[in-house]
Order: structure tokens, then sequence, then C-alpha cells
């Protein structure tokens, strides 16, 4: 419980206290030789170990955690992917007549048990084609617009065209093929 000061003092009896004659010199003395004091080093060994420790696993890391080699770094900066739309308009548009010829062709296709042979081996060539047009135009990013790659292109999207319209013609001749035996068993 906090009591006044006041109150304890009024309890005291009352002396009559007197200070020495050198008493301020001896307090001036003592306050000086507390500032002049040198304050006590503090050690932070501790701190340089872990600076030691950290500087160390960073090189490790560093050093070991450099998996590429000088040949795979890139050398150039990546190159924006050129297609052949992106060329002009013109052949932006005879791309989209193909592409969407193409997959106009591929959804039109039945598919059942005596064509699935015929459709895998004309799907493989297809796939060899669209692996073909992706190198081509990878090679039209990194060489620039060069008119041999541009027909390369072209050819290569015709040439899938006419190869689903050969698929057709085949499954057609495959179909009525089927539909005469067919009949000749009936009768």
């Amino acid at each position: 419980m906090s009591k006044d000061i006041r109150e304890i003092m009024e309890d005291q009896p009352s002396k009559d206290i007197s200070l020495s004659e050198n008493h301020r010199n001896k307090f001036q003395e003592r306050l000086l030789k507390e500032v002049h004091q040198q304050p006590k080093k503090r050690s932070f060994l501790w701190l340089q170990v872990a600076a030691s420790i950290v500087v160390l696993m960073s090189l490790a890391l560093g050093y070991f955690g450099m998996d590429t080699k000088p040949s795979e770094l890139p050398s150039e900066k990546p190159t924006k992917e050129v297609s052949l739309g992106s060329l002009s308009p013109e052949l932006k548009s005879i791309e989209s007549y193909y592409i969407n010829t193409i997959n106009y062709e591929i959804s039109n296709l039945s598919v059942d048990e005596n064509n699935k042979e015929i459709l895998d081996g004309y799907f493989a060539k297809i796939a060899e084609l669209s692996s073909e047009y992706k190198s081509l135009t990878t090679e039209l990013s990194t060489k620039g617009v060069n008119d041999e790659i541009i027909n390369a292109l072209i050819n290569n999207l015709q040439l899938r065209v006419q190869l689903l319209q050969r698929l057709k013609k085949q499954l057609n001749d495959l179909k009525n093929l089927n539909l005469k035996q067919d009949e000749t068993k009936n009768i």
C-alpha cells in the first residue's frame, strides 16, 4: 500500500542534518569518475560465429546448388514465338481456314471397329505433320521471316487437309464395301 512521502516525513522527528564541508567536491569527483569510466564491452563473439556460419552456408549452397552447365545457360534473350498468323492478316486468314477445315474434317469422322486401324495410321501421319509444323514455327521465330518457311508451313497445312480428305474417301469406300457385302449376305 502506497504511502505519501510527505506523511512519512511528518511522522519523523526533525533533526538538524548538516553536510560536510567537502561534500560538494566529493560529489563532483564521484560524478566525474562515473562519467569518464569506460563502459564494459559486451562480447559479440556469438554474433561473429553466427555470421561466419551464415556466410559459409551461403557459399556452399551457391557452389553446390549450381546444377546448370555453362553450355546450358541461355546466351540470348528468349525470342518471341512467331506464328504464321502473326505475320500478316492474309496469312492469319489462310492459317485459320486450314486449321478450321482440319478440325471440321476430324470432327466429322466416325470411329468404329472396322475403320480403327485406318484412322490410327492417318492420325499418326497427321501427328508427324503437326510436330513438323511446330518445328517450322520455331524455325520461323529463330531465323526470321522467310518465304521458304512460310510456304513450308502452308504446304504442311494443305497436306493435313489432303490426308483427311483421302481418309474420308477411304472410309466412305470401306463403308460402301461393307454395305455391299451385307446386301450379298442377306440375299
